[in-house]
C-alpha cells in the first residue's frame, strides 16, 4: 500500500476513535447496510416416519405455504421472537428453550433480511393448531416428499436445510446444506 493512503487512513481512524462512543455509533449506523430480522420455526411431526412433516401456513394471499415467522420486535432475543411467532401463527406455545438453533442458525439474503432459524418436534396428533383466520387462513403438517405448493421465500429457505423442490440431491450447485462426512470407527 502506499505510503500517503496509509498515513490517512491511520489519521481518520485516529480522528474516528477519538470521538465520544455515541458520535462513532451514529457513524456506523449511518455508513453500515441495516437489515430486517426475522425468527423462523421448523416444527416437524415428532411421530412421523423419515423423512417426516414439516409444520406449514397458508397466509394471505393464500397462493402458497409458508413457514411460522415474523420480525423480531426491538431488543428482542431471535429464540424469543420466533418462539414468540410460532405461538401468534400457530398456537403452539412453546418456553423458548425448547428450541433449537438450526444449522445454520442465520441465514442471510440478498434483500436485506436475515432469518434466525430455530427447530422444534411435537406430536401432530395431540397438537392442537389454531389460526386466528386473518393473518393466518390455515396450519396443517405436511409430508416432507410431498409439500404442497410452497412461497418463493420458503422454497429458498427450506432448501438451506436440505427440504423442498429446490434441492436437487445430484446437483452440486444445490442450496441444499452439504451433510458432514461419516466417521470411521
Amino acid at each position: 500500500m502506499n505510503s500517503r493512503p496509509r498515513a490517512l487512513r491511520a489519521l481518520v481512524y485516529g480522528v474516528f476513535y477519538r470521538l465520544p462512543h455515541p458520535v462513532r455509533r451514529r457513524i456506523v449506523r449511518s455508513f453500515v447496510p441495516k437489515y430486517i430480522v426475522g425468527g423462523v420455526t421448523l416444527v416437524r411431526d415428532s411421530e412421523a416416519p423419515a423423512p417426516g412433516r414439516l409444520l406449514l401456513l397458508r397466509q394471505p394471499p393464500g397462493r402458497g405455504w409458508g413457514l411460522p415467522a415474523g420480525l423480531l420486535r426491538r431488543g428482542e432475543a431471535p429464540i424469543v421472537g420466533a418462539a414468540r411467532e410460532l405461538a401468534e401463527e400457530s398456537g403452539i406455545t412453546v418456553d423458548p428453550r425448547e428450541l433449537t438453533p438450526a444449522v445454520p442458525n442465520a441465514v442471510v439474503h440478498a434483500k436485506g433480511w436475515v432469518d434466525m432459524v430455530f427447530e422444534l418436534s411435537v406430536p401432530a396428533s395431540t397438537t392442537v393448531l389454531e389460526v386466528d383466520g386473518a393473518e393466518v387462513y390455515e396450519a396443517r403438517f405436511h409430508p416432507i416428499d410431498d409439500l404442497p405448493r410452497l412461497t418463493v421465500a420458503t422454497a429458498r429457505l427450506l432448501a438451506y436445510y436440505g427440504i423442498g423442490p429446490l434441492v436437487a440431491p445430484d446437483d452440486p450447485t444445490s442450496m441444499a446444506r452439504p451433510t458432514a462426512p461419516a466417521r470411521d470407527e
